[in-house]
């Protein structure tokens, strides 16, 4: 379990490092759904290469973004609150995606960052110990892109596509649980 976390710190660090020197910090696109450039077995990505959804007009998601969904009310909705929409504690990542590279995400949900002034006592805690967010961080951001675009309402999804083969073994892969 610890070398597939080892080993996806490493992806992880040369996504980041990948997208830094190819001056590429793709920030989500306002209101309109961002367009599906390429799919890999039922994981979508946009034109720079970055993690999206794919919402249908029936408003079957795809099964990244509902993974997302479950993962971020897993573990993140505790402070930021649910559907992404802040609380007192932390901000809203609905909000903060509209500005926030892709990059710039995975760095603090990683590393944590830190916020303390004489206005701000607001601390985000590192993630990059616990499987049960770095494992699915692609499918918490583009849970989070899709609520930032408008493109999810809040809640459970209503229907989604079928978890695929590459999900599953990806899933094992990271987590060690088969």
């Amino acid at each position: 379990m610890r070398t597939a976390v080892s080993i996806n710190h490493w992806k992880f660090a040369l996504v980041v490092w990948a997208g830094i020197f190819a001056g590429g910090a793709a920030n989500a696109d306002g209101p309109a759904d961002p367009a599906v450039a390429s799919s890999d077995n039922g994981k979508y990505a946009d034109k720079d290469g970055n993690p999206t959804y794919k919402v249908s007009p029936d408003g079957t998601v795809d099964w990244y973004t509902f993974s997302g969904f479950r993962r971020y009310h897993s573990d993140c909705h505790v402070c930021h609150g649910p559907n992404g929409e802040g609380s007192s504690y932390a901000p809203a990542l609905a909000e903060s995606l509209k500005t926030l590279s892709y990059a710039d995400f995975t760095n603090i949900v990683t590393n944590g960052r830190k916020n303390v002034d004489a206005a701000n006592d607001k601390v985000m805690p590192s993630f990059a110990s616990n499987v049960n967010v770095m494992c699915y961080l692609d499918d918490i951001y583009v849970y989070l892109r899709a609520r930032a675009n408008g493109a999810i309402p809040g809640g459970r999804p209503p229907s989604h596509e079928d978890k695929s083969q590459a999900a599953k073994d990806a899933e094992s892969s990271c987590t060690g649980i088969k």
